[in-house]
């Protein structure tokens, strides 16, 4: 993978160690219960973390590769200049709740700080597991902004596709 690329997709890169933390935690999770007969007692709230990173991590690179769900057909049947303000509208929609979301994200951290909350096992600050939310929103803006201006829908579909074609030949 080249070193762009890499940069490019760090919020997918981190979203996969998420996802693979997650997997193994709950599959130790399972085999320490069931036939070790000692539960992992911190395991939940490290699955919890996991999923939370991986959801907002894996967001922003659904902006990027336009794989939100979206009712296109609809779209699709009006003229071109009402197609363009739509999109233009819909941009316009996503950056504005997606800021509200990160300043509120903010109000969290700022809590969790002022109060001093942590896990109850870990002791891991809340405001550090929360962080990801404005962090992401940000990260989503700025995939949002690059799939809406900078990339052209068709390279979208081809970038889809030359991973299929990857995945196949691997």
């Amino acid at each position: 993978m080249k070193k762009s690329n890499f940069i490019v997709n760090i919020d997918l890169f981190l979203a996969a160690i998420a996802l693979t933390v997650l997997v193994c935690v709950t599959f130790g999770g399972v085999i320490m219960r069931y036939f070790v007969g000692k539960p992992i007692i911190w395991a939940e709230e490290v699955q919890l973390w996991c999923f939370l990173w991986m959801t907002f991590l894996g967001a922003g690179a659904a902006f990027r590769h336009g794989s939100h769900v979206a009712v296109e057909m609809v779209v699709s049947l009006f003229p071109q200049n009402i197609q363009k303000f739509i999109e233009k509208m819909d941009y316009v929609i996503c950056m504005v709740v997606l800021g509200y979301l990160g300043f509120l994200g903010c109000d969290i951290i700022k809590l969790m700080m002022k109060i001093g909350k942590s896990t109850s096992i870990l002791h891991v600050p809340f405001y550090f597991i929360n962080g990801i939310i404005p962090v992401c929103c940000v990260l989503m803006m700025v995939s949002l902004t690059y799939a809406t201006f900078f990339m052209k829908k068709d390279d979208a579909k081809d970038t889809d596709k030359n991973t299929e074609n990857k995945a196949k030949e691997e």
